[in-house]
C-alpha cells in the first residue's frame, strides 16, 4: 500500500484515544490527521487540550493538530472512536450517517443486533452484518465495534475450546486493572490497598458480550453461542493487565495436552493475512506455575496477545486457568485497530 488512509479520532483526548494516537504513529496503513473531541477542547493544539499520560511522547504531528468538535463535517471517512459510552450513543451514530466507517471501542452500540461485535481471531465473520445497517444501505457509512476489555481476553482462549471441544458452562472472576476505568479513574484512596468487587454493568457486558462473540452469523443476524456464563467483576491496584480466573465445563472431554495445543494452535484469518496488528501467535499458554503476571507478560505479543496459564482440573467443572490480557492494547485501541485492518484486507475501507 503506497497511500495510507486518513483516520480521524474521537475521543483523542482520553485514555483511550490517547492509546490510539500512540499506536496509529507508525502504523503502515492508517495516518491520523484528523482529531475530535469535546466542545471544551476544540479548537485548541492537541498538547493544550490534552493531559497526556503514557509512556512515550506526543508525537510531533499531532502535537500541533487543532482538535475539532465532535461533529462529521471535515472529518475523514474512516473513524476510530474512543467516547464514553454516553457520547457515543449520541454521537458515533450521527457519523454513521454522513458516511463514515465507525470502528469503536465504545459500548453504545455493540449489542445492536445489526452491529459487528468483533474480534478478528473469533468471528471475522459476522462482518458482513454491517450491510444490513441502515446508515449503509443509505451513505455508506457502518459501525462496527470491539468487545469490552474483560471480555476480549476471556473470549479469545475460550474460542479455540468451543471450537474443538464445545463450551457449555463457565465461571469467570476478573481482577482488573485501574487503566479500564480511564483517567483520572478510581481515586487512590479507594483502590491502594484494596480491592473494590463492583464495577458498572461489566458483569452484564461479559456475559451477554461472550455469548454473541462465540455466536454464529445468520443471514442478517447473530445467533448467540448457548453458553451459561457467570461473572464477577473486580477492580485491583495494578495500572495495565485484567486477570481473570476461569473455570468451564466442556461438551466434550479434553485432556490438558490437547487443550493446549487448542491454544498453542490458535491461528485465524488476520494471521492468514498478515494483518500488522495481528499477534503471531493469538493465545499463548506459558507452563510455569505462578505466570502469567501483568508485570511480566503484559506485552506478550507486543499487548496483543492473551496469555494463559495455570491450567488444572476444576473440582466443580471440568478445567480451570488463569488469563491475562493488556485492556488498553488488545481490550481497547488495539483491538479497534485490528478491526479497521480486517475492514481494508475485505474491502471495507476506501
Amino acid at each position: 500500500m503506497n497511500k495510507k488512509i486518513p483516520v480521524g479520532i474521537l475521543g483523542a483526548t482520553g485514555a483511550v484515544g490517547q492509546r490510539f494516537i500512540q499506536l496509529l504513529e507508525q502504523h503502515p496503513w492508517f495516518e491520523v490527521t484528523w482529531l475530535g473531541a469535546s466542545d471544551r477542547s476544540a479548537g485548541k493544539p492537541y498538547t493544550e487540550a490534552c493531559k497526556w499520560r503514557l509512556n512515550t511522547p506526543v508525537p510531533e504531528k499531532i502535537a500541533r493538530m487543532l482538535v475539532n468538535g465532535a461533529v462529521p463535517e471535515g472529518a475523514p471517512k474512516v473513524i476510530f472512536a474512543a467516547l464514553d459510552s454516553a457520547a457515543a450513543k449520541e454521537i458515533e451514530p450521527k457519523f454513521a450517517a454522513a458516511g463514515h466507517a465507525v470502528i469503536t471501542n465504545s459500548s453504545a452500540l455493540r449489542m445492536m443486533e445489526d452491529v459487528p461485535l468483533v474480534i478478528p481471531e473469533v468471528n471475522g465473520d459476522h462482518l458482513p452484518l454491517l450491510k444490513t445497517q441502515k446508515w449503509y444501505q443509505e451513505t455508506g457509512g457502518f459501525a462496527v465495534t470491539n468487545p469490552n476489555c474483560s471480555a476480549i481476553g476471556l473470549v479469545m482462549v475460550l474460542a479455540p475450546l468451543h471450537r474443538r471441544f464445545g463450551v457449555e458452562k463457565v465461571f469467570v472472576s476478573t481482577m482488573q486493572a485501574v487503566s479500564g476505568a480511564g483517567y483520572p479513574g478510581v481515586p487512590s484512596l479507594d483502590i491502594l490497598g484494596n480491592v473494590i468487587p463492583y464495577i458498572a454493568n461489566e458483569e452484564q457486558k461479559m456475559e451477554e458480550e461472550t455469548r454473541k462473540l462465540l455466536g454464529s452469523l445468520n443471514g442478517t443476524s447473530v445467533v448467540p453461542a448457548e453458553i451459561t456464563l457467570s461473572a464477577h467483576c473486580n477492580r485491583v491496584a495494578v495500572e495495565d493487565g485484567h486477570m481473570e480466573s476461569v473455570s468451564l465445563k466442556l461438551h466434550q472431554p479434553a485432556q490438558a495436552e490437547e487443550i493446549i495445543a487448542a491454544w498453542s494452535e490458535f491461528r485465524c484469518l488476520p494471521q492468514k493475512l498478515k494483518l500488522p496488528y495481528a499477534p503471531e501467535q493469538p493465545v499463548i499458554y506459558d507452563p510455569a506455575p505462578d505466570r502469567p503476571q501483568p508485570r511480566l507478560d503484559i506485552n506478550r505479543g507486543a499487548g496483543m496477545s492473551a496469555v494463559v496459564g495455570r491450567l488444572r482440573p476444576c473440582n466443580l467443572f471440568d478445567w480451570r486457568f488463569t488469563v491475562l490480557s493488556h485492556n488498553t492494547i488488545r481490550g481497547a485501541a488495539g483491538a479497534a485497530i485490528l478491526n479497521g485492518e480486517l475492514l481494508k484486507a475485505q474491502g471495507y475501507l476506501s
